[in-house]
């Protein structure tokens, strides 16, 4: 912006001062400059997982665009369609999974992206574009990913000489019967179905229901042997001791193995992706249609885009990073870290969920409560 500019007729001056009320009062007006003037409606409102982004990335974006930016949470996929399906309106920006992005794109939820407004995505690695839910990212603009693992006491199971690099220990009875009542899995149709099929083989995409009927039964013979099916316990657990393996999230596993060092366990927590292969869970940034500032929300997506901004979430929870400016800023024993970030050998054998359409939820859901009730 040229500040140099000079007005000498007092109707000049009427008319400049004119226009920079307009631009005061709309708040969301195109912020090519990276400029936002202040006003009371100048809040981009973000749909986002709980503690999804770093405290001081939000204080440093809102000093930077001079504005609020105001979060509703949710604590799974799931609930935000659900809150979505149910009316909640007004949300700029929504960071959904990748098979929660079928159903936004598919329900017509979102705005396209205007690409002239983010110079930062060209440092996205290029293995996290172009996804099958989102070809040429129309829609999304990758942030943050997990993987889909196997945490585990690494003494106890060193000791009960057990194997940590394949799904076998959870699956498997010669495996489990050293653990019974010490090894939780997810509870989560697709997420523990999937670890099923890639066990036997096949995709995590796979629908066909003679395999999905072989992972059930898989699944059903192993369940004696299991503590619990758990999304979120397994954290504590794991980090007190209770626990010696459980299926779970990278980044909750990057907290448990945290949470036990700095309590001064005796033992030490550790994670791996299984040989077979495993999930991998790509949370993107999209507009959703009810927004009303989407420049502002082109420029927060830009701002987290850069590299410092986006390793600050890895370095707070350990979530995978595909942005490769970020890698310098990310702490070394997080970036080193294999299971969070995976070899590009490892990372061909990671898939994303599909979403599913009415008639295999139909029938997933008749397996999954055949299987809590055996």
């Amino acid at each position: 912006m040229n500040t140099r500019c000079i007005y000498p007729t007092p109707v000049a001056s009427f008319l400049f001062l004119l226009a920079w009320l307009v631009l005061f009062t709309t708040g969301c007006a195109r912020q090519d400059q990276n400029i936002v003037l202040p006003s009371k409606e100048n809040v981009l409102h973000l749909f986002n997982w709980n503690n999804y982004i770093a405290p001081k990335t939000v204080r440093r974006f809102e000093k930077f665009c001079n504005c609020k930016l105001s979060q509703d949470y949710y604590s799974d996929n799931e609930e935000m369609l659900a809150k979505l399906s149910a009316g909640a309106t007004g949300y700029d920006l929504i960071i959904p999974t990748g098979n929660a992005m079928d159903t936004l794109i598919r329900q017509g939820a979102l705005k396209p992206l205007d690409k002239s407004l983010l110079p930062n995505l060209g440092n996205i690695n290029p293995a996290y574009l172009d996804t099958p839910f989102d070809p040429g990212n129309e829609y999304s603009v990758p942030y943050a990913y997990t993987l889909t693992l196997l945490g585990f006491n690494q003494e106890k199971v060193k000791s009960l000489g057990l194997p940590t690099d394949t799904w076998a220990i959870i699956f498997e009875p010669k495996y489990l019967e050293k653990i019974k009542g010490r090894v939780t899995v997810l509870d989560s149709q697709r997420e523990l179905m999937a670890a099923a099929l890639k066990y036997l083989g096949y995709s995590v995409n796979d629908t066909d229901e003679k395999h999905w009927k072989e992972a059930a039964n898989l699944i059903v013979r192993a369940k004696p042997y299991w503590a619990a099916f758990s999304n979120t316990g397994y954290i504590k657990e794991l980090a007190v001791g209770n626990l010696w393996v459980a299926q779970g999230y990278s980044n909750d596993m990057f907290q448990a193995a945290l949470d036990a060092k700095n309590t001064g366990r005796k033992f030490t927590i550790v994670y791996s992706t299984p040989k077979e292969g495993a999930v991998l869970a790509l949370d993107s940034m999209v507009l959703h249609r009810s927004g009303s500032c989407p420049d502002l929300a082109h420029q927060f997506i830009n701002f987290m885009l850069e590299g410092r901004n986006s390793a600050e979430l890895t370095n707070l929870i350990g979530s995978g990073n595909p942005n490769t400016d970020a890698i310098q800023y990310i702490q070394a024993e997080i970036a080193d870290n294999e299971a969070i970030f995976p070899t590009p050998e490892m990372l061909s054998r990671l898939e994303m969920l599909r979403d599913l359409d009415r008639k295999q939820r139909r029938v997933l859901s008749r397996l999954w409560t055949e299987i809590k009730l055996r």
